[in-house]
């Protein structure tokens, strides 16, 4: 891949558009070099790796904005393409229109790329001085939050106009602005949120890679209720300030959340109904159809069908946990969207001498036939690479090991649209929404809208994320609840009740496969020092992928600490020893040793390539 995170990534404009075209065409990809093989001794046996994409499925793109002249728009600030190296799968990527992506920019050069943008887009930050700081601001709508001791750059606020005219007001979008402004868009194929109090956060903050992100609150929850987008109560001061609610339903709100704080201690309330749903324990608790409605699908975010009232239960006591850490919702977004996640890992291993090798595919895993562990890979420029460790990210598995494995799907799509779901006051709102499914046994949406503070869209528009687990292609199971929120008409002549209704610009849909929660000895003839990590999970939060890395590291090094506080740069003390240059693992030669062996990756979407220390 010619990108950071695989399904973690994120894009601009031009290079969705890329990715986009990339995985309609799947295109077969020839091996045609076959000197490889004579790197490989008797004694060894070969694990072929697959060389195309399979997780992605079903991409369906579509325009709804005015083409104008769209085609000989050229996207402001792009760099020049820059030649491609190796595979032929490579080269033909390089040679796409030019609607392709910069490829293989350093990330250091991406973050000074992005200095200006900040200082001119990124709204005024708090700022954190201990790891267990809690902030509650004033105003949340116009506040990012910066984690551990790193300090977000304040700029100037976009503060909505107060009066403007109806003419001025529904600003046109045409096609070509879009592709124009496409490096303002930062669009992630996964779309989620962190809890200020989720594992992600706290791994942040310990490992000190907060430093390399900043992040802004998400301000409002919403609910959709009887055709209708209206704003849930979440803290103590929204439920009682809730024009909403009635007097009587504040009291039952609050007396039922103050319960599920501490409902382990209060056992006799719930246990008659552990072997029941939470939406039927929610109707045993003297609660109104709409309380009981924004508890199921916006605090609690489960199931109507499939959720136990204990599941119910933790999911609702997480949420209220997570309530004033940094904000008057649980969430935070990271600004430059998800993908800006894997590489602030990348930048901090970076640091400590990681290598990335983007365009750098690999042919196969060498097995030794006798002990029956992964020696060395071999890359597409028939070089042998040595290590002890391996680690493979799943959609590079053939189809040979992954006979075993049953995948689950999850059903993707992102708007661009040109208004709020619900227009308030200030127009820098990130918003998340669960639309409860028409059909009992369906899966609930959940929609994620982001605003252009969040850097990952151009000013004037919205970014929206809809996300469910896959009963069919992701565009029969988005669709229905893309046509309730958003007007898809391209006529002029609508009705009212579409005209009040955000437009949708331009969207895309796309099923992406979730290889989380597989046992590893599910795959079929995987050496054991070869681990694999899984892609994106369909759950709001990051607790499953934070879990997975945590137990693959204890696995290969049961006595070191996961993650742990790096050193400041000025204490390291370097040896002599440490300063000569060291041998290295590269090598044409079948005979290289294994206590050579490098450190090579390619972040969390390729074969990572882990050098032991610790052990020989």
């Amino acid at each position: 891949r010619n990108y950071y995170g695989g399904n973690w990534a994120s894009f601009s404009f031009s290079g969705l558009l890329s990715w986009i075209k990339e995985n309609q065409e799947k295109t077969d990809v020839n091996d045609e070099c076959q000197d490889w093989r004579k790197l490989i001794l008797d004694n060894e046996e070969v694990i072929c790796l697959s060389r195309k994409d399979k997780t992605i499925q079903h991409v369906e793109d579509f325009c709804f904005a005015d083409r104008d002249s769209a085609e000989d728009v050229e996207e402001a600030g792009a760099l020049p393409k820059l030649p491609v190296f190796g595979a032929a799968g490579a080269e033909g990527v390089a040679q796409e229109s030019e609607k392709q992506c910069p490829p293989m920019e350093s990330t250091l050069q991406e973050a000074e790329s992005r200095e200006p943008e900040k200082a001119t887009d990124t709204e005024p930050a708090t700022a954190m001085e201990g790891n267990d700081t809690e902030i509650t601001s004033e105003n949340e709508g116009s506040h990012g939050t910066a984690l551990g001791e790193s300090t977000l750059g304040s700029g100037k606020t976009e503060a909505a106009p107060s009066e403007i005219s109806a003419q001025e007001k529904k600003k046109k979008i045409m096609y070509s602005q879009i592709v124009r402004e496409g490096r303002r868009f930062n669009i992630d194929l996964v779309s989620k949120l962190l809890y200020s109090r989720g594992l992600l956060i706290d791994l942040l903050i310990k490992s000190n890679v907060s430093r390399y992100a900043e992040f802004k609150n998400a301000t409002r929850i919403l609910a959709y209720r009887e055709g209708k987008v209206e704003q849930v109560p979440c803290s103590r001061a929204d439920v009682f300030n809730s024009r909403q609610l009635t007097m009587v339903e504040k009291r039952m709100l609050m007396k039922f959340l103050t319960f599920c704080l501490d409902y382990e201690q209060h056992p006799d309330e719930y246990q008659e109904y552990e072997n029941n749903t939470f939406a039927q324990f929610l109707r045993t608790q003297k609660l109104t159809p709409s309380l009981q409605h924004f508890i199921l699908h916006s605090i609690a975010m489960v199931s109507e069908t499939d959720c136990s009232t204990v599941e119910g239960l933790q999911a609702t006591k997480k949420f209220l946990q997570c309530l004033g850490r940094y904000g008057n919702t649980p969430f935070l977004f990271p600004l430059y969207g998800q993908g800006e996640i894997p590489q602030c890992f990348c930048r901090m291993c970076a640091v400590f001498g990681g290598i990335y090798c983007l365009r750098h595919s690999v042919r196969c895993l060498v097995v030794d036939k006798d002990s029956g562990r992964c020696k060395a890979i071999v890359d597409h420029f028939g070089q042998r690479i040595s290590a002890n460790y391996f680690i493979v990210e799943d959609s590079y598995l053939s189809e040979s090991v992954c006979t075993n494995v049953c995948y689950r799907q999850i059903s993707r799509a992102v708007l661009i649209t040109d208004q709020s779901v619900l227009n308030t006051d200030s127009e820098q709102q990130v918003s998340i929404l669960t639309v409860p499914p028409v059909d009992l046994g369906k899966p609930a949406v959940c929609v994620i809208e982001l605003c252009s503070s969040t850097m990952t869209c151009m000013k004037d528009t919205y970014l929206v994320h809809l996300t469910c687990p896959s009963t069919n292609t992701a565009r029969e199971d988005l669709e229905p609840v893309v046509q309730k929120l958003f007007n898809l008409n391209t006529e002029k002549e609508t009705e009212i009740e579409e005209l009040e209704k955000p437009r949708v610009l331009w969207a895309v849909y796309f099923n992406v496969r979730d290889s989380s929660g597989i046992d590893k000895n599910s795959y079929d003839g995987l050496p054991p020092n070869v681990y694999v990590c899984s892609g994106p999970d369909s759950a709001l939060g990051n607790d499953c992928a934070v879990k997975q890395a945590e137990t693959i590291f204890q696995e290969m090094f049961p006595t070191e600490e996961f993650c742990p506080p790096p050193p400041n740069p000025e204490d390291i003390i370097y040896d002599e020893d440490e300063i000569a240059p060291e041998e290295s693992g590269f090598s044409n030669s079948p005979e290289t040793k294994p206590e050579s062996s490098a450190e090579e990756g390619s972040s969390g979407g390729g074969t990572a390539v882990k050098k032991e220390d610790t052990e020989e």
